[in-house]
């Protein structure tokens, strides 16, 4: 490619990607501070479903993708790819930064959870609108036989989004105390959010418009009705039908497994210190985010089918035995403790005028290092121990582990490979996408895989896996904290079969 040619592509990448980096910034926060939101929008008298509630609202906002997609991805086939995705950037950065703002639950009662599902609703509809806007505008802008290597970019702007928004919340955290942060620190991610979104809004607002749409729009040739020609075409639906069950379902579990299952297996099954499973997710993301653009750029050589489903194929192999090792590597039994270093503080706190919390805190130290610091907390009313909601004493656990320098390292190594997965899978897609539809329904034809894919099967992920190691749990199963797994296992095996039976290598070069 010439440098001129190279120059104008990197500029138009540059846009595209700073623009969908955001909008996945806005989307990854409310899942990062998941854990601290279920104790501000929802009631606290049971954290279990305070904090499922709180992945419920999260998976919401993928469930309504898409619907973006069809809504969006209709505007972009007849308005066009760049006034379509500077409306989605618009009408996410808005909804994030008003999510900062609603009073917690304490204060304005069942209002602030359904305040906060109708914004999470709103960012779905966005993203729903955006992912297809950028790839397709970043693709069509492409050279022949280079769709590949081009559009891989714009796929590392998720983790690039979770990344930052992961930076964000440790830079929040250590500039403002334990107690600034949990009472109002927790809002500043939401607010810095709407800074980004205008910076990206003025860089969107001086590019061109697709060169492939405008050539298409100026002969006359765009679609006036992208639902019917996309949805109603049997032949078209066809490859809809079979990008979603073929590519975008098993990509989208393995993609939230990777990141967002891993995190909050780290949080809230091992109970590792939020801070540092930040960073170590942080440096896994860092190492593993160049694989995007290698495996991008690979698909064009050997095809995307090979790729994406040896990523799925390795997922379903290696979950298993990688959450074990997980696991196993933060699991108390399998440590020595350092009994004489064993401190036990108690304290009460009056919540009111007849309740009050007795609470003990307990430090333990390890010989290897790991320290763990639990806080049993006792709730009395009128003098008695209050009973839950199942007849027993109501006596709250809480477990925060710091885990030596090994560990991290090794953690990091586990997440890191999983993260591999997620490019093998993630990386080819959106070329995969573009070129299985004609150019003028091709946003809204691809939006919906993609996004019913990734909203759905993919977005639902953590609330179903943290159900099922929860009814585990509960039952008595030694190796609960692995059940979760097998909805993803499940869908990308289902995937798989589907993808290497049905997936032609013609597709490739289909509408390049």
């Amino acid at each position: 490619m010439s440098d001129k040619k190279t120059k104008g592509i990197w500029k138009v990448i540059s846009a595209s990607s700073m623009g969908t980096m955001i909008e996945w910034y806005d989307f990854y926060i409310f899942g990062s501070l998941a854990v601290v939101l279920s104790t501000k929008f929802f009631p606290t008298d049971n954290p279990t479903a305070a904090f499922l509630s709180t992945l419920a609202t999260f998976a919401a906002g993928f469930v309504v993708r898409p619907f973006g997609a069809l809504f969006f991805g209709r505007l972009g086939d007849i308005i066009g790819r760049k006034y379509t995705f500077m409306v989605t950037l618009l009408l996410m950065g808005g909804a994030t930064f008003a999510i900062g703002c609603i009073p917690s639950y304490e204060t304005i009662g069942f209002a602030a959870p359904i305040l906060v599902l109708i914004l999470r609703l709103l960012q779905g509809l966005a993203l729903g609108g955006e992912y297809g806007g950028a790839a397709t505008y970043v693709a069509e802008h492409a050279p022949k036989g280079e769709k590949g290597y081009w559009t891989s970019w714009i796929q590392t702007t998720a983790t690039v989004g979770l990344f930052i928004s992961l930076m964000v919340i440790l830079v929040t955290k250590s500039v403002l105390s334990k107690e600034a942060f949990d009472e109002w620190g927790w809002r500043v991610p939401f607010w810095v959010s709407i800074l980004m979104v205008l910076v990206s809004y003025l860089i969107r607002k001086n590019m061109e418009e697709s060169p492939v749409f405008a050539k298409a729009k100026s002969e006359g040739k765009t679609s006036t009705n992208p639902l019917k020609e996309s949805f109603g075409n049997k032949y078209n639906l066809k490859f809809v039908l079979l990008a979603l069950f073929g590519a975008t379902m098993g990509q989208g579990v393995v993609w939230y497994t990777g990141q967002f299952y891993a995190m909050n297996f780290l949080k809230t099954v091992q109970s590792i210190d939020s801070s540092q499973v930040d960073m170590l997710l942080g440096v896994a993301l860092i190492l593993g985010t160049p694989f995007f653009v290698v495996f991008g750029w690979l698909s064009d050589k050997i095809g995307r089918k090979s790729i994406m489903m040896g990523g799925m194929l390795l997922a379903i192999l290696l979950y298993r035995p990688i959450y074990r090792a997980m696991y196993n590597t933060t699991d108390l039994t399998l440590k020595t403790e350092v009994v004489d270093q064993t401190k036990v503080v108690p304290s009460l706190k009056e919540i009111d005028a007849t309740k009050l919390d007795s609470i003990y805190t307990t430090t333990k130290a390890y010989t290897d290092g790991t320290t763990v610091e639990e806080i049993k907390t006792k709730h009395f009313e009128a003098g008695k121990l209050m009973l839950d909601d199942k007849g027993k004493d109501k006596i709250e656990t809480k477990v925060t582990k710091q885990i030596n320098s090994s560990d991290r390292w090794f953690l990091i190594f586990m997440v890191f490979i999983q993260v591999i997965f997620v490019t093998m899978v993630y990386g080819p897609i959106a070329a995969f996408l573009v070129e299985m539809f004609p150019v003028k329904i091709r946003y809204t034809s691809m939006s919906l895989p993609y996004h019913v894919g990734n909203g759905i099967f993919g977005g639902l992920l953590p609330a179903i896996s943290t159900y099922f190691v929860t009814q585990s749990k509960e039952a008595g199963n030694v190796e609960f904290y692995l059940e979760g797994l097998w909805y993803p296992i499940g869908i990308a095996a289902v995937c798989f079969i589907i993808g290497m039976i049905y997936i032609d290598r013609k597709i490739n070069t289909l509408h390049d």
